[in-house]
């Protein structure tokens, strides 16, 4: 199958062929042309099979098949992401498809300012890729008119219920017409997500690409037991002795981010930290450094276990096991991306071992253990206690600062007590601006 033969037009085929795409994958295979023929979708991939050019390139065409001229510019097709920077990968590639087209794309999320987001709505979009507070703070004050939108796309719906967005979503679906197009993307399908998908699509075209909660095949996967107070020494000989030159590492909070990325670059590894409390700004010279090579560790929450694409990430490491097994699957999935691959480590402690059980009944299969060959480990680190912060985060009773999901065991590392704590799941502060650490 070639992109030829999916009905796209000359000028979307041009912009595919400028990026040296020749065939689609799987997923756009099978999407491209149901999309083209206005139907619901309701589409559920591995991450890194090409979803958001599956959805963006028939988008784009149907926009064109429809111009309606050199009238006032409307919204016309409104892609909503968990994440900001999601949003802004999906406006990129929304860009990169549509560049020999004259459609108008805008991107808007929390943690920025709103001005120029005001300026750009006012001036009139066509496609509008959102997060949902900053989308909901828009049209509550008037600068958003969504009653002319004819394509709807909900991406990462599961990562959307995760932390928290099912009730803004709800919102934003009544702020919609009633006739439209939907396309509901998700990596797995709780009880929650067909429940929501069965109110809002019509008729949906069920595709499935790949096993449910199955990783990629290109991705290694090995466990390393340590204690606790052992894993930094292990992750910082692990990565010196494989000369890991590009390593994403995943931490269960923020806090414990913070200190470990500190702690790597005291052990002499260049690493930066990416999490929710980090300004829009901040987290985005984090990731430009670390996909240019000048920062050899990226230290992240799961705030970036979806939608970040780094081509050809060679190493993630589980630094902390999620608590929710199918977080594993989507952290491990930014590596092994579109063929390539890729190594997935996790350093399990003791009491990490009932969440390790977890994660296996949800592949299938055990993990492979490793024993690290010629590492000595040095005398124990001991854990740093969490005094109750002003905010509400409470280290000792299991309930540590945690993106918004929920309770969470103590932090690895709490001797940053700065910003506080996320809203809880399913409510709002009035500020837009307040709900950055959600999205």
């Amino acid at each position: 199958m070639s992109f030829d033969s999916l009905g796209l037009s000359p000028a979307l085929l041009r912009a595919v062929a400028d990026q040296g795409y020749t065939q689609p994958t799987p997923i756009q295979g099978r999407v491209i042309p149901v999309v083209l023929e206005g139907r619901d979708v309701m589409a559920g991939a591995q991450t890194g099979t090409g979803k958001t050019a599956g959805f963006t390139l028939p988008l784009l065409q149907r926009l064109m098949a429809a111009d309606v001229g050199n009238g006032r510019r409307h919204v016309r097709a409104l892609i909503l992401t968990p994440t900001r920077e999601l949003a802004a990968q999906v406006g990129e590639s929304v860009q990169i498809y549509g560049k020999h087209l004259p459609l108008k794309t805008a991107v808007i999320f929390g943690g920025v300012s709103i001005n120029p987001q005001i300026s750009l709505l006012r001036r009139g979009v066509d496609i509008l890729v959102a997060t949902p507070g900053r989308l909901l703070d828009h049209a509550q004050q008037g600068h958003l008119d969504l009653r002319h939108v004819e394509i709807f796309v909900l991406d990462e719906a599961d990562r959307m219920l995760d932390m928290g967005f099912l009730p803004d979503i709800r919102r934003v679906i009544a702020l919609l017409p009633q006739r439209r197009q939907n396309l509901l993307f998700s990596a797995t399908f709780p009880e929650d997500i067909r429940k929501l998908a069965n109110k809002f699509l019509a008729s949906p075209v069920s595709v499935e690409v790949g096993q449910r909660n199955a990783t990629a095949e290109g991705i290694e996967q090995a466990v390393y037991f340590a204690d606790k107070g052992q894993k930094r020494g292990l992750l910082s000989w692990l990565i010196g002795a494989g000369n890991w030159r590009q390593v994403l590492v995943f931490t269960r909070t923020k806090h414990g981010a913070n200190r470990l990325a500190e702690q790597l670059v005291q052990d002499g590894l260049s690493a930066t930290a990416i999490h929710g409390n980090k300004s829009q700004g901040a987290r985005t010279r984090a990731l430009a450094d670390f996909k240019q090579g000048t920062v050899r560790v990226l230290v992240a929450t799961d705030i970036a276990a979806r939608g970040l694409d780094i081509d050809q990430l060679p190493h993630v490491v589980n630094y902390d096991l999620p608590e929710v097994p199918e977080h594993y699957v989507h952290r491990i999935g930014r590596t092994g991306r579109a063929g390539n691959e890729g190594l997935a480590v996790s350093l399990v402690a003791h009491d990490e071992r009932p969440l390790l059980k977890f994660i296996e009944r949800l592949l299938g299969s055990q993990l492979p253990v490793r024993s690290p060959e010629g590492y000595t480990p040095g005398p124990p680190r001991p854990e740093p206690r969490q005094q109750e912060h002003r905010h509400g985060h409470r280290a000792s009773n299991g309930r540590g600062n945690s993106d918004g999901r929920g309770q969470q065991p103590r932090s690895n590392g709490g001797g940053h007590r700065h910003g506080g704590r996320n809203q809880r799941r399913g409510s709002r502060p009035a500020g837009g601006e307040q709900r950055g650490n959600r999205y």
